[in-house]
């Protein structure tokens, strides 16, 4: 495992000169005990009317109130308890402003960085999240990551924060919610490659635990690859002008293939080290790897890679259903979870926005033309034909011959009001 070691570590001091961005937006929710009690708790007392448990609650914490006063230390646990009821019968505004008094009050009765604030900061933002009020979440994603930076969490409550708060930044560029969406970028590989460095610090480099924080910056790596930078002069509103942007942007680019390459081949490597538990996953591994060197415009290389994958399923009676997920039809680019990228596409292919197209052997799109005749969402339907123009796609191939092949007559279907 040498080769992923050494990778590994180059990644985790890639970004040291830009260590500042870490300090400027917010880290991630860090104690599951909540949700794992839940889990486990005998289904019997899943069964428990709500509405009747959150009328129990709320006269517990009045009688509490009564005779302790406002403060009482024990408020935020029931706290906690109530805003969880109301959460689940879908009440998230009253939820959010319960867990947001409960974290209150815990900051008095616990101190300012207690660790008593996590589940209470990360259901409000769980309810925020569920109103669609993210400028709410980017608010208290930020407060959450001053408790947690502070606050005495062990190695797996670190890394978990750093994740999930990489997860948010890169949700909020999604969601475009700054004039320059590129600084979520920065911080949403910071993150997971801190998340990286810290599980290699405590476990060593044949973890499994790398693999979520090695996704999550072949992501980045995505993402970073595909955002235009703003032009020379360029305010962006947020302090920083493309004065400041631009050389970060181009360094981030300069690097974004052979970064991206090397995550790769550490997820392959640590894949194919943990086989037992998926034997798969290797595969899925190595054809994300022509998928990357497709998305660069490397056919040749990304055509060999698949020809191993489609070698391997050859050989193995078992992998057809492999086979039907990977090559059986064309994907767009990139295939991975968690990157919405593609336009509002519509449920069950159900949509007001119809697209027609035909791929190439080679992944690229032609002939591409609207469908549908419902004249709505002209300037989405002209965008969206623009990013399909741009889209390379994972060709079909044919498993016997394990070649590529043309496929005509796709559709895509987007949904305008999503």
């Amino acid at each position: 495992m040498k080769g992923l070691y050494f990778a590994a570590l180059l990644l985790a001091g890639a970004l040291g000169a830009n260590q500042g961005f870490a300090d400027t937006l917010p880290a991630a929710p860090t104690d599951d005990t909540a949700t794992d009690d839940a889990a486990q708790a005998p289904v019997a007392s899943r069964d428990i009317d709500t509405r009747a448990q959150r009328r129990a609650l709320q006269e517990a914490i009045t009688n509490l109130e009564s005779e302790y006063g406002a403060y009482s230390p024990v408020l935020p646990e029931r706290l906690l308890s109530l805003g969880l009821a109301l959460q689940s019968e879908g009440r998230h505004a009253e939820a959010a402003a319960v867990f947001k008094r409960g974290t209150h009050l815990a900051r008095v009765s616990t101190g300012l960085y207690s660790l008593d604030q996590l589940p209470l900061l990360e259901s409000e933002i769980a309810s925020l999240q569920a109103l669609g009020d993210y400028r709410a979440v980017d608010d208290r994603q930020r407060y959450l990551y001053r408790v947690q930076s502070k606050a005495p969490l062990s190695s797996a409550q670190r890394v978990r924060a750093y994740v999930q708060q990489a997860d948010w930044q890169r949700q909020a560029f999604l969601l475009n919610m700054d004039e320059e969406p590129g600084l979520r970028l920065l911080q949403m590989w910071e993150y997971y490659r801190l998340a990286l460095t810290e599980v290699l610090d405590q476990s060593g480099d044949t973890s499994r635990d790398l693999l979520p924080p090695l996704y999550g910056m072949l992501q980045a790596q995505y993402l970073i690859a595909g955002y235009r930078w703003p032009d020379s002069g360029d305010n962006t509103g947020n302090g920083f002008t493309s004065n400041n942007l631009r050389p970060l942007g181009n360094s981030y680019l300069r690097d974004n293939f052979n970064k991206g390459r090397a995550v790769l081949q550490a997820i392959y490597d640590l894949e194919q080290l943990h086989g037992s538990a998926d034997p798969q996953a290797g595969a899925r591994a190595q054809t994300l790897m022509g998928d990357w060197l497709l998305w660069h415009g490397d056919s040749e290389g990304a055509m060999a890679e698949y020809a191993k994958v489609l070698a391997e399923l050859a050989d193995d009676a078992a992998a057809q259903a492999l086979y039907n997920e990977l090559f059986a039809e064309p994907v767009p680019l990139p295939a991975l979870d968690g990157l919405d990228v593609h336009g509002p596409l519509a449920v069950e292919g159900d949509g007001d926005i119809l697209l027609g197209f035909n791929v190439a052997a080679d992944g690229k799109v032609s002939d591409l033309q609207r469908l549908d005749d419902s004249g709505v969402a002209n300037g989405l339907a002209n965008r969206l034909m623009r990013s399909l123009r741009n889209t390379p796609f994972r060709p079909r191939f044919d498993l016997a011959s394990g070649t590529p092949v043309a496929t005509d007559n796709l559709v895509m279907a987007y949904d305008s009001t999503r």
